[in-house]
């Protein structure tokens, strides 16, 4: 036969997994080589070319489906690719988050020598910087100075003389904010200069860089984009006193600045590409003028658009130089303490008003004397968010454009905040029905030490206060509040199918339904009941669900709000409607969850 009058065969390019593709070589060969290979076992020489050809194009074919849904946000599924498609859309990427919390300071400090009172010169400042430790070797930082001699610290008396009853010593109290984590320092050595040079700290979920400075002492700035060249910078307020204002904010024009960019675990630095020392990056426009007939442009060498990158817009960079580095370093695991659970003072240093003046002895003791308590939990979010919950941040971060107007822009933005002013879990921004004007009510929820919700502290509440007053609009009013917690139990009854140990599908279900219930809802939330009938009809060995039935779970270890369930049922039963200012939890889903079956 003619090669023209040969039959092509078709090609189904759909075939892209192993066993399609080893089926199509399969009929091919078959069909066209009948002569040449006859023998298909398994151990055949020509099944082991089957076999190999198909298994390099299921990798082939598998490869190229990832890169595919790795390029778009969608469909990502790698961290840290998620985390670059954020960036892309001015999502940033704040880490492992922080909690915050206050704590109480004492201090014994001798009295003065009329016995009425401390003696002043002995009233310690805390400097910030103070590190604890708690029960469980969780690391805490102290975030401001506290003043002992402050005069709404109360003072009690502590011990006083046998023989007189005169005091001899004094205890004072003093409340500050303290974060998780730890100071390091680490050094590295900048060579040549480089453009945007990008350079990776060594240690792991840094939260915070606290400064940069090089071998000639310059200082580095962080900004939230190379192109921004003013940043506010604190500077201690000589005339405290007077005012009660502890720090000033200054206006502060930088040229040497940097961007801290994150991955999931890895922190980087990525400075600009403005070269120190360089003058006259562009050319001036006098030098290339030239008056050539019959042209309307010049041409020249010595006006490289290049070099418009080396000017100082986007930052210095440092060179030839060793860059020492500051930072924060949230604790490895959850950072949530409860109540009194932070009372050891690991390093604190107390600066004395006349120091030289005074006994070493007994600053001494005033310095051994430091006592630290938290009462109440420190508190947040232990768990850093999952790949759904970054997406969702994105999508709602790309809108925003920096501001909040609509009631999806202060949830993304409370989402936003810095993981170094601390976290929480859940965030709903309603509109007050009974407020006259633009009042939003902004419901949070905090996780403990263990991962179940709890009332967010108060000093994280502050600080969403002051991070969402650089973007609200000037007639927005907000009130932060807390949700009621729901704690929900699941009654359930299920038809074994034949055979199957009634034991065994117990177990099986109960994990099922824990393992889909083990992250909290959403605040206001639907909590649908056919969802629970989807996940148990996919456990092996169960023939059918006969009954589904959500009760109130109550008691020391719950939350005291509960729900009219019977009322809240939607007409079709088909999901528990929640109220708007509140979230359903099942907390301990192991015994939260009961089944029976028949």
């Amino acid at each position: 036969m003619p090669d023209e009058q040969k039959k092509i065969v078709p090609i189904d390019y759909t075939h892209r997994e192993y066993e399609s593709i080893r089926s199509d070589l399969m009929q091919i060969v078959e069909r066209f080589y009948p002569d040449n290979f006859k023998d298909w076992s398994e151990a055949s020489f020509g099944s082991l070319m089957l076999d190999a050809v198909a298994y390099v194009g299921d990798q082939l074919s598998f490869y190229l489906d990832y890169n595919v849904n790795e390029s778009f946000l969608d469909t990502a599924y790698q961290y840290n690719n998620i985390l670059r498609h954020g960036r892309i859309l001015g999502y940033k990427y704040t880490g492992r988050p922080s909690t915050y919390g206050k704590v109480a300071m004492y201090v014994i400090v001798p009295a003065s020598s009329t016995g009425i009172g401390p003696d002043v010169d002995y009233i310690p400042i805390v400097k910030r910087g103070a590190r604890m430790t708690s029960d469980t070797g969780l690391n805490f930082v102290l975030v401001e100075n506290i003043d002992f001699a402050d005069p709404k610290n109360p003072v009690v008396v502590a011990t006083a003389d046998t023989t007189t009853g005169a005091p001899t010593f004094y205890a004072i109290k003093a409340y500050g904010n303290v974060v998780s984590g730890f100071f390091s320092q680490e050094r590295i050595s900048v060579g040549a200069y480089q453009r945007f040079l990008r350079l990776r700290l060594r240690a792991s979920d840094v939260n915070e860089v606290i400064s940069i400075t090089d071998s000639q002492g310059n200082e580095y700035f962080e900004v939230d984009y190379l192109a921004q060249d003013m940043v506010l910078k604190e500077i201690a307020n000589s005339n405290y006193k007077n005012d009660n204002v502890p720090s000033i904010l200054k206006p502060l024009l930088v040229s040497r600045k940097f961007v801290v960019e994150r991955t999931r675990t890895n922190t980087y630095l990525q400075f600009g590409s403005g070269q120190t020392g360089e003058t006259n990056v562009v050319a001036d426009p006098q030098s290339v003028a030239m008056n050539i007939f019959g042209k309307d442009y010049v041409t020249d060498i010595t006006f490289d658009p290049t070099r418009l990158s080396k000017n100082e817009s986007l930052g210095m960079v440092p060179s030839n130089t060793t860059l020492t580095i500051t930072y924060r370093v949230t604790n490895p695991t959850n950072s949530n303490v409860g109540e009194g659970a932070l009372k050891t003072v690991a390093n604190a240093k107390m600066n004395f008003v006349n120091l030289p003046a005074l006994n070493t002895a007994t600053t001494k003791a005033v310095t051994d004397s430091l006592e630290v308590f938290n009462e109440e939990p420190i508190v947040g979010d232990v768990t850093s968010p999952t790949s759904g919950e970054i997406k969702r941040r994105i999508f709602d971060t790309f809108p925003t454009q920096s501001r909040a107007v609509t009631k999806a822009d202060y949830e993304n933005l409370v989402y936003r905040m810095p993981a170094k002013y601390g976290s929480i879990k859940r965030v709903s921004a309603q509109k007050d029905p009974n407020a006259l004007k633009r009042n939003l009510n902004l419901y949070v929820i905090s996780e403990d030490s263990q991962g179940k919700l709890v009332k967010t502290n108060s000093t994280i509440k502050d600080n969403i206060k002051t991070w969402l007053n650089q973007y609200r609009m000037i007639n927005d009013t907000i009130d932060i509040l807390d949700p009621y917690i729901l704690n929900i139990g699941i009654e359930f009854t299920i038809k074994a199918a034949t055979g199957a140990d009634k034991f065994v599908l117990l177990d099986n279900a109960i994990n099922t339904l824990a393992a889909k219930y083990n992250y909290p809802f959403y605040i206001g939330e639907p909590f649908y009941i056919s969802d629970i009938y989807s996940e148990l009809k996919n456990v092996n060995g169960l023939l059918d669900v006969l009954t589904v039935r959500l009760v109130n779970k109550g008691g020391s270890d719950y939350s005291s709000a509960n729900i009219d369930i019977n009322d809240n049922i939607s007409p079709d039963g088909s999901y528990l409607m929640v109220p708007a200012n509140a979230l359903v939890e099942i907390k301990f889903p192991t015994t939260d969850i009961k089944g029976k079956v028949v």
